[in-house]
């Protein structure tokens, strides 16, 4: 392991996975505008820096309120591409080697937005950069909370006439958007249609809810990994449960910090869960409303908790063990995370 190297260094270089990310919170407030221009959407801010201040949330809901309104500037397949684009050059700059982006298609449908050029956009920049950098991608389509199941099966059925065509890419589903008063139940029927038709299965499950949510996004939809799961550390037979089947979570620890789940970083239980021997991840969530992308999670969380670099390298190896990706993939990042940390 290179031990001259600084933190930050050591970070820039280390590969990575991001299995948490909302590719709509990846829409930077320069982007914002420039969209809003070029499609003639008004925005209810005078301007980037308003747009920055208006970054203090309060809790899920605020940072929702917030992430609908600037959704609302993607109409067409360019604008897709360019959202999708911007992201993937900021993780190649992180040096993640794999991401498996959530998307949001009621955000967009509602609005008139074809579920094709929501698709088409992020499918087609994920595609170059394939080619260009040899960017590894996954989608996962996720559903709204808030809203109906019925909603979210009708999502589903729109969207299946595309699997074959994104058949290199859309891998799976998930369940999004505001956490209380949602539980995972409240959608078993389309987890179990996906489920059945072969798609693999996330869930965000106690950011804000609790430990129940978590019970229920495993043992009623099935969910292969949780998004988010910090919670659990109230349940201790949760805790085993997780431990013990190695469910991934993927924590979000800069998300965490903004939305008031945390008042202070240092209390974050990341390294606690990490310890207990959890198969933990960090992610960047919706980086551009946040305050930071991959590495900036990693530096942030490591000086906060004061994680060694053994740690670091262990919270990447989780991240590619849990990709839904061929075990020819995955062993082909693992054995450039041993090489990395053998210097």
């Amino acid at each position: 392991m290179p031990l001259t190297q600084t933190l930050p260094d050591f970070i820039r270089g280390l590969p990575k996975a991001e299995l948490h990310l909302h590719i709509e919170g990846s829409l930077e407030p320069e982007l914002m505008f420039a969209l809003a221009r070029r499609n003639g959407v008004a925005l209810p801010y005078a301007s980037v820096d308003a747009v920055r201040a208006a970054y203090d949330f309060s809790d899920l809901q605020s940072f929702l309120d917030l992430y609908y309104a600037g959704a609302a500037v993607l109409r067409t397949e360019q604008d897709f591409y360019d959202l999708t684009a911007a992201y993937v050059a900021r993780a190649v700059a992180d040096n993640v080697l794999h991401a498996e982006i959530f998307f949001d298609p009621q955000t967009h449908t509602v609005r008139g937005v074809p579920m094709a050029t929501v698709f088409a956009g992020i499918a087609g920049a994920l595609r170059d950069a394939q080619v260009a950098h040899g960017f590894s991608s996954r989608l996962i389509l996720c559903f709204l909370r808030h809203l109906s199941e019925e909603d979210a099966l009708a999502t589903f059925a729109e969207a299946l006439p595309l699997r074959e065509a994104y058949a290199d890419l859309w891998i799976g589903v998930g369940l999004d958007s505001g956490e209380v008063g949602n539980p995972p139940e409240k959608f078993g029927r389309v987890f179990a249609q996906a489920r059945a038709l072969g798609f693999r299965v996330v869930a965000h499950a106690g950011e804000e809810g609790p430990p129940a949510y978590i019970w229920g996004a495993l043992d009623a939809l099935g969910a292969e990994r949780i998004d988010h799961g910090v919670r659990a550390e109230e349940d201790a037979a949760l805790m085993t449960r997780l431990a013990q089947d190695q469910v991934p979570l993927t924590v979000c620890p800069l998300s965490n910090l903004k939305l008031r789940v945390v008042q202070d970083l240092r209390d974050h239980n990341l390294a606690r869960l990490l310890k207990a021997g959890l198969c933990v991840t960090v992610n960047s969530d919706d980086p551009a409303y946040f305050g930071g992308y991959m590495n900036a999670n990693f530096l942030a969380t490591a000086e906060a908790l004061g994680l060694d670099r053994n740690d670091l390298v262990q919270l990447a190896r989780n991240a590619f063990v849990a990709a839904f990706a061929s075990d020819t993939e995955k062993q082909g990042w693992l054995d450039a995370l041993e090489r990395y940390q053998r210097g």
